[in-house]
């Protein structure tokens, strides 16, 4: 069934009306996409359990891809989570609000749909004013995985929300550009040794000063569909355009030696090629699509704009993407080089 989407616009400074509206739909069992810090999100009640399963008919998202829930407080967690040991709450006094997500037990009133069926919760506490207001206007803890089609690239403002979701969803709050870019890193704390289940702004050595060692429980790879996940980012297709994407990874000066290689190699009237570079490389290499999404020296400014540009290349009508990977690999290029891995049909190592 189609449904008119509302678009609701907002800043950080000046949301109160449009929240209210939000807040309604919310309330009533509808579903708002609204900005985050990472990315826009697809949010529904928490705990109404149709509504949450609208999510999944609205995105085309597997059931037993479990979502986290965005919360406003430590006093709503409790509520959600129980056995929270006291290294979340140190990670929460640490990093929340903020881009991080901790899997804990649940308690019995979080829906099997929200989870995914498991005993567990993914938890998170969103660095954005509209976010944060539309949770405690609402009254409710918001099931929010990002806003998209199951498997596209995450959406980093409101119009690839609206391409993706219009008349699938009720309404959508136009708060501008997200600031991050990449989904939060998720953190499972059941374990005795928590695990990172997927990398994101917040990296392993920001977690381990806080709390001591963790392990690496991800892998840059979709995992078999057989397989049991506690977090999202793990299993199906994900951030992946229409076109093809092939990843080229080494030492800078190697890789454009390589697009170069491949661009030269190309029948270029049966395959459109885009291209999506560092700085770096997009100022060496001449071709009629291509786009730098930052310096190979600062990965934040890739993670920002890799999804849009995945978006961009599809805009184009390009049949493969060839993705500059000659970033670090650091703090957030782990992240980057996470989601572009996953995206990637052909991984080239030079």
């Amino acid at each position: 069934m189609t449904t008119k989407t509302l678009i609701l616009h907002a800043t950080e400074n000046d949301h109160r009306t449009s929240l209210k509206e939000a807040a309604a739909i919310i309330r009533r069992g509808g579903l708002v996409a609204f900005p985050t810090e990472t990315v826009y999100g697809l949010g529904a009640d928490a705990l109404n359990a149709k509504a949450v399963q609208a999510i999944f008919e609205a995105k085309g998202r597997p059931a037993d891809n479990p979502l986290i829930v965005h919360v406003a407080s430590k006093q709503q967690c409790s509520e959600l989570a129980r056995n929270i040991p006291e290294k979340a709450f140190a990670l929460m006094d640490e990093f929340w609000s903020g881009p991080l997500t901790l899997i804990l037990d649940r308690t019995e009133i979080v829906p099997d749909v929200t989870t995914g069926g498991l005993d567990t919760v993914a938890l998170r506490m969103p660095d954005n004013e509209i976010a944060l207001g539309l949770i405690r206007a609402s009254g409710k803890p918001l099931a929010a995985p990002s806003a998209n089609l199951s498997g596209k690239p995450s959406p980093t403002n409101a119009r690839h929300v609206i391409e993706d979701l219009s008349g699938r969803i009720d309404a959508v709050i136009d708060g501008g550009s997200v600031k991050v870019g990449l989904e939060s890193t998720v953190v499972d704390m059941t374990p005795a040794v928590p695990a990172i289940l997927r990398p994101g702004e917040i990296s392993r050595e920001d977690i381990e000063k806080v709390i001591g060692a963790v392990i690496i429980g991800y892998e840059d790879k979709i995992h078999p569909e057989s397989t049991v996940v506690r977090s999202p980012g793990m299993k199906y297709t994900h951030y992946a355009p229409d076109a093809a994407v092939t990843l080229i990874e080494g030492e800078h000066e190697m890789v454009i030696s390589r697009i170069q290689e491949l661009l030269g190699n190309s029948p270029s009237r049966q395959v459109r090629i885009g291209l999506l570079l560092t700085d770096e490389s997009n100022k060496m290499i001449r071709h009629a699509d291509q786009l730098a999404l930052g310096s190979k020296d600062r990965p934040g400014e890739i993670a920002l704009n890799l999804f849009s540009g995945l978006r961009y290349m599809d805009s184009k009508g390009v049949d493969l993407i060839l993705v500059d990977g000659s970033f670090s690999h650091l703090g957030i290029g782990a992240a980057v080089s996470n989601r572009i891995r996953k995206a990637a049909g052909t991984i080239i190592k030079v």
